[in-house]
């Protein structure tokens, strides 16, 4: 696919992509350039870059405080709260997504991006909070009753033990949910609907049907919408690792 983004029409329908490998290569940038002239398709990339940085970071920011909470805060009624979070995770979101866009547009949020960055958070949070919940649990007891000793509140406890030694975790499910936030399709198209803040992934959809054949648009169209999760996933990707193999244990 990345390949043939770089091909003209006649080299698609006359070789297959491998000639390219050998000279002469005949790449070309133009189906690069005919996409971006498309009316709508540069301002979607970057609505879909102000959809997905802020709701990623809301999402996290809520998930680490929450999971702190559950895991190191005693509170009236804490595991039954910690059940019904995980409750939530089992609720299709398409079972949701109207009776939230009903309350959306009587609050007058329907059509904005905060309405998208506050459903992402909504369905994102349960298993968020349930991941770092139990990443958090399994720190070492001692480092917090000695902080706590030392006169430590849970607000320094948080910032200064608890998020250094969940950076591992939390680049890890940033990865995912940057992932999932860019490549939505079903939140954008409920709650921004004909919202000139339409995000890349509603543009593509519609590339779909106005390119017809032209193949060769589509996929230099579907190598955009690669381009940046796969720059934050070699950004973080040291992390990740460290995140999948910080459970393990050593023999």
């Amino acid at each position: 696919m990345i390949i043939n983004s770089f091909r003209g029409v006649s080299d698609m329908g006359n070789s297959g992509w491998w000639t390219t490998l050998f000279p002469p290569h005949g790449f070309t940038l133009e189906s690069y350039q005919q996409v971006l002239n498309i009316e709508g398709v540069t301002p979607s990339i970057l609505y879909s870059v102000l959809i997905t940085i802020p709701a990623t970071v809301i999402q996290l920011a809520i998930a680490t405080m929450g999971a702190y909470a559950f895991a190191w805060m005693n509170f009236p009624g804490r595991n039954l709260f910690f059940i019904v979070i995980v409750g939530l995770m089992v609720v299709p979101i398409q079972m949701t997504l109207i009776p939230v866009l009903q309350f959306f547009q009587l609050i007058h949020l329907n059509g904005t991006i905060m309405a998208v960055w506050l459903a992402h958070s909504g369905y994102g949070l349960p298993f968020e909070v349930f991941l770092l919940r139990n990443y958090l649990g399994g720190l070492p007891r001692e480092i917090f009753e000695s902080a706590e000793v030392d006169g430590a509140g849970h607000s320094v406890r948080f910032l200064r033990i608890a998020v250094p030694m969940t950076i591992p975790a939390i680049a890890s499910l940033t990865i995912f949910v940057f992932l999932g936030i860019w490549n939505d399709l079903l939140v954008a198209l409920t709650f921004l609907g004909t919202s000139p803040y339409r995000p890349f992934t509603v543009v593509i959809t519609g590339l779909v049907t106005s390119l017809g054949g032209g193949w060769q648009f589509l996929t230099a169209a579907a190598v955009l919408q690669m381009a940046l999760p796969l720059a934050v996933f070699i950004f973080l990707q040291r992390y990740f690792v460290r995140g999948i193999t910080s459970g393990s244990v050593k023999g």
